[in-house]
């Protein structure tokens, strides 16, 4: 397996001590790898509408909002509830630049999962830019990370399995 394993009373715990190792490090980059590293956007001056149909169309939560190159935003499910329906705007005349959260947190492909389920649950947020150089790579979502922490989950029973049935 490449890692070492200790036994420890009902519990085993997994040392990862090598990049070779069978058991992937738990990076933003393994999510980004598997659903691809293409965000949908629209430009500041799209209508709220307009988003929200794009987000339904490609069944997504969020839309990046960029100017050109430049990342300015994201508009969320959430923005649009909270900023434009509790507040009796229009969602055919209403920009996402004037709804998009802007102050969100950022990760790298580098960062690890656990460090995005820590940014998100400390901020209450659901989704995080991720920057490489700069340039926006992606966006991971809460779901992203879920199913990142259930695959390694999945691996880890694996492992431990092909352990214990070695006679090791």
């Amino acid at each position: 397996m490449g890692g070492k394993i200790f036994k420890t009373a009902l519990f085993f715990v997994i040392y990862v001590n090598s990049p070779k190792n069978d058991c992937k490090m738990s990076l933003i980059a393994n999510i980004l790898s598997r659903k691809g590293r293409h965000a949908i956007s629209v430009t500041p001056d799209t209508t709220v509408i307009d988003a929200l149909r794009i987000m339904a169309e490609k069944n997504i939560g969020s839309i990046v909002v960029m100017s050109g190159d430049k990342y300015l935003g994201i508009i969320t499910e959430r923005d649009y509830s909270r900023k434009v329906i509790l507040k009796g705007k229009h969602s055919d005349e209403t920009k996402v630049s004037e709804i998009m959260s802007t102050d969100l947190p950022s990760v790298t492909p580098g960062d690890t999962v656990e460090q995005c389920m820590q940014i998100m649950s400390d901020k209450n947020i659901r989704y995080l830019p991720v920057f490489e150089n700069e340039r926006l790579t992606g966006i991971i979502s809460m779901s992203d990370v879920v199913k990142e922490t259930i695959l390694l989950q999945q691996a880890t029973i694996s492992h431990l399995e092909s352990y214990i049935h070695s006679g090791a």
